[in-house]
């Protein structure tokens, strides 16, 4: 009998790291794309437009890269089933939530994605959980506490519907991580375009039902020019690094984007909007990147073959 073949190496190496941090600048914009658009139009028909555009824009890429979609009927209803945990669901629950709580405690919450993750790939995955990991990600998420500031902690017990659909939505994402797996050996662009064709199709029957577009008001010019950042930057160019991510390094490390996306978040501010650093954000980076030093578990090798010296 053939041995089966050694389950591939999953690590974060230096490219890896750096699409990380992209990947964290581009989701990191969709928080502010998000309270422009779901202003003027309710959040299912935000989603509907997001996740729409975004597949019109992947799949004339498919088609001018020389790829194709003819990947098979199993593929593809996995496409409907990454569609749903990766997209319908979490962009759904956020968008809603948002409208009640502010964004840096949705951030907040946004951040418990990489422990659900852990957990789901301990439980159901390959993936199993280390102490080092562990720790680095409760430190990962202690800084992103520290880093968004108390304030944003002081709703914390009020609008609980809201903060429960933050963290449903966390842990839709963690599952989608697992979910994902399946499309390892699938080309990163065909993976994103396949999943958005799939949730732009079972978008479509919600809205009509829900929110009819003859009966949406006309939107904003600045509502319209967020909802194709959101759109083309937030998704589909995310997703295609998000699949490039997960297929090198695993789900549990691509979940860590989450840590990222306000550290992003703060330094877009400072570097565009004319904002300054408080002593909390070196604080909050500084227990983020030790967070993710931990998970990553180089460093800290090294430093123990030096001692060791």
């Amino acid at each position: 009998m053939t041995p089966p073949p050694p389950a591939p190496s999953l690590r974060m190496g230096p490219i890896e790291w750096l699409l990380l941090v992209f990947l964290s600048i581009l989701w990191g914009g969709s928080f502010f794309f998000n309270k422009l658009t779901v202003a003027e139009w309710p959040p299912f028909a935000v989603v509907q437009v997001r996740v729409g555009l975004a597949a019109l824009a992947l799949l004339l890429a498919v088609r001018i890269s020389g790829l194709s979609m003819a990947v098979g009927r199993s593929i593809w209803l996995a496409f409907f089933g990454m569609g749903i945990l990766n997209n319908l669901v979490p962009f759904s629950l956020f968008l809603w939530g948002q409208q009640q709580i502010a964004s840096g405690l949705a951030s907040i919450l946004n951040a418990t994605t990489p422990i659900f993750a852990v957990l789901v790939m301990h439980c159901f995955g390959n993936e199993r959980v280390t102490g080092l990991k562990l720790g680095g990600v409760l430190a990962g998420l202690i800084g992103v506490g520290i880093l968004i500031g108390p304030d944003a902690l002081g709703g914390l017990g009020s609008n609980l519907a809201a903060q429960l659909a933050c963290v449903l939505a966390a842990i839709s994402y963690a599952f989608s991580g697992l979910f994902g797996k399946r499309f390892r050996n699938l080309p990163p662009l065909v993976a994103a375009t396949g999943q958005l064709s799939a949730s732009t199709l079972m978008m479509l029957p919600i809205v009509f039902v829900l929110h009819p577009p003859w009966t949406l008001p006309v939107p904003s010019q600045q509502a319209i020019l967020a909802a194709v950042g959101l759109a083309l930057i937030s998704t589909a160019l995310a997703y295609i690094i998000f699949f490039r991510i997960m297929r090198a390094a695993g789900a549990t490390n691509v979940m860590l984007v989450t840590f990222l996306i306000p550290v992003s978040a703060i330094l877009l501010g400072v570097g565009f909007l004319g904002e300054s650093l408080l002593p909390r954000h070196f604080a909050g980076m500084a227990a983020i990147f030790a967070g993710l030093a931990l998970i990553d578990g180089r460093l800290l090798r090294r430093l123990r073959r030096a001692a060791a010296a």
